[in-house]
């Protein structure tokens, strides 16, 4: 008797990172002049909507973190808020309202006018 084998689930990236953004943030790396800085995306609670995102440049490893890289740009992110990240997407936009990064999280079941801050 042969066991019947079906393949697992394809597990979905932790955070996408667009071209765009992977852009952004090796120009902001590099014009910071230090080595191992990256891109650390962050959740905290506050926000109009209950919690918001943080977006700062380390270059400090912290238990739990998980590295995305896109085309030498890296971004970190806490174990902890990439339970509300899973399946988002980082993106940067540059258009007549300004430049700036932008999460484009599943996992939001709102969000405020700005996008700095979503509810789940």
């Amino acid at each position: 008797m042969s066991e019947i084998k079906t393949p697992l689930p394809q597990a979905k990236p932790s955070l996408e990172v667009t071209d765009s953004a992977a852009k952004r943030v090796k120009a902001i790396v590099a014009g910071e002049d230090r080595p191992g800085l990256r891109l650390r995306i962050s959740v905290s609670g506050g926000g109009c909507s209950g919690f918001q995102y943080g977006f700062a440049l380390d270059d400090k490893d912290e238990e739990g973190d998980v590295l995305v890289e896109r085309d030498g740009a890296q971004v970190v992110v806490d174990g902890m808020s990439l339970m509300y990240l899973l399946g988002s997407r980082l993106d940067f936009v540059d258009d007549l309202t300004g430049s700036y990064f932008r999460m484009e999280n599943p996992n939001a079941s709102s969000a405020c006018g700005c996008g700095t801050s979503f509810a789940v």
